[in-house]
């Protein structure tokens, strides 16, 4: 251990830090509608915020991580929080589509750090299985966000109007800079850290991104996790559309989501030391495949039935959970001495596929649930070609 710094305390920050990213996407779904009519926008207009804050999530995770590996966790965390909280209020304040589009940028930019250095926060301190119990258990916690963030949107949207979501959301970010200021001691001390002359960060950067290991791995955790990121995308469609329900009732995908993802990390916590790494992965995978399968039979038969139509998120999350933290571990120890480097590459693979799913994906299977069960069952499939393939890398190295 590198630093004095209780377990139970790292976990449930690094959860918050890495939640904050995810709450800042789910808050404001309920309020599509109307901010739509209060800025005269179109649907497809108002789904674009979503990709504009998933971009410039996706190119500044690139340098979270570079930063702190040169500066410090906690300076990077402390900054990028501050820079969250201006968005938020500019986000707040915006007169029409365009400057939301904007402000939600600015969100997006600084939203992605406590993703990226909060694992290497984790992994400066703990190591092997206390590592994967300590991402195990952040996980439980970081199941919360984003489940309960449209919920408890839609409830100060019905109080405050949708401006009220984006100030709640600037209230959250400035607790989290508070904790943060007092409770996150700095793990990387100066004497491990990396300089950022651009020649050494470019061939860093070119050498994660030219390494076959990290796109398996990478691969497999983005498109594992798109499987089901595409329904909270669509959640205003699938839910208000496909299965009835008012702006009140996201909880509906929203906590047998959490559930599930409560139940993959305890599981990923307790396997911690008593399986291997990858059959931990193995685990992950039967489940989320088991639960895109039967998405696919309600998909082809058009069941909107409550809670039917719910049930494979809760498998299937419980599954990506079960899996994510090991596939952490393994990405994480690619490069022992550029830990925060290897996060932003894996923040930034994560998030350039989130927003391709916001931008392309979602828009064109919206209108069916057969269509995005059959997106969760390709994004899944592709998740385990990936894994697959990095272990029969692995398997040839160990017997050559």
């Amino acid at each position: 251990m590198t630093v004095a710094v209780s377990a139970r305390r790292l976990a449930i920050l690094t959860a918050c830090l890495s939640s904050i990213g995810p709450f800042a996407i789910d808050t404001y779904l309920p309020a599509f509608p109307a901010i739509g009519e209060a800025l005269h926008a179109s649907e497809l207009q108002v789904q674009q915020t979503l990709t504009f804050y998933l971009a410039t999530f996706a190119f500044m995770n690139l340098w979270h991580g570079a930063l702190s590996d040169a500066l410090g966790r906690r300076r990077v965390l402390l900054w990028a929080q501050g820079v969250f909280v201006i968005g938020c209020v500019g986000a707040s304040m915006a007169g029409s589509i365009e400057q939301l589009w904007f402000w939600r940028a600015v969100q997006g930019a600084a939203g992605g750090a406590g993703m990226s250095v909060g694992r290497a926060v984790v992994r400066d301190v703990f190591s092997g299985a206390d590592a994967q119990r300590l991402l195990g258990q952040a996980m439980m916690l970081f199941a919360i966000a984003p489940a309960v963030a449209p919920i408890v949107g839609g409830w100060v949207h019905f109080a405050f109007g949708w401006r009220g979501v984006f100030v709640f959301l600037a209230l959250v970010g400035f607790a989290l800079w508070w904790f943060t200021f007092r409770m996150l001691p700095e793990t990387l001390p100066v004497s491990k850290r990396q300089n950022l002359k651009p020649g050494e960060l470019l061939r860093a950067y070119r050498g994660f991104f030219g390494a076959t290991p990290f796109w398996r791995l990478a691969g497999a955790l983005a498109t594992n996790f798109q499987g089901f990121f595409l329904y909270v995308l669509a959640a205003p469609a699938f839910l208000l559309q496909h299965l009835k329900v008012s702006p009140q009732a996201f909880a509906w995908l929203f906590i047998p989501s959490m559930l599930g993802t409560l139940a993959g990390g305890a599981l990923s916590a307790r396997l911690a030391g008593r399986v291997s790494l990858v059959a931990t992965v193995r685990i992950g995978y039967g489940l989320m495949f088991a639960a895109a399968a039967y998405n696919l039979v309600l998909g082809a038969l058009g069941t909107t039935t409550l809670p039917w139509a719910v049930l494979p998120f809760a498998v299937y999350t419980c599954g990506m959970g079960t899996a994510m933290s090991a596939l952490q571990v393994m990405l994480l120890d690619l490069s022992p001495t550029r830990r925060g480097m290897v996060s932003s590459c894996h923040a930034f693979t994560q998030s350039v596929a989130n927003a391709f799913t916001a931008g392309v994906i979602v828009p064109w299977v919206w209108h069916s649930t057969q269509a995005m069960a059959v997106a969760m069952f390709i994004y899944l499939s592709i998740g385990a070609v990936a894994f697959l393939l990095h272990r029969l890398a692995a398997d040839r190295t160990a017997e050559a």
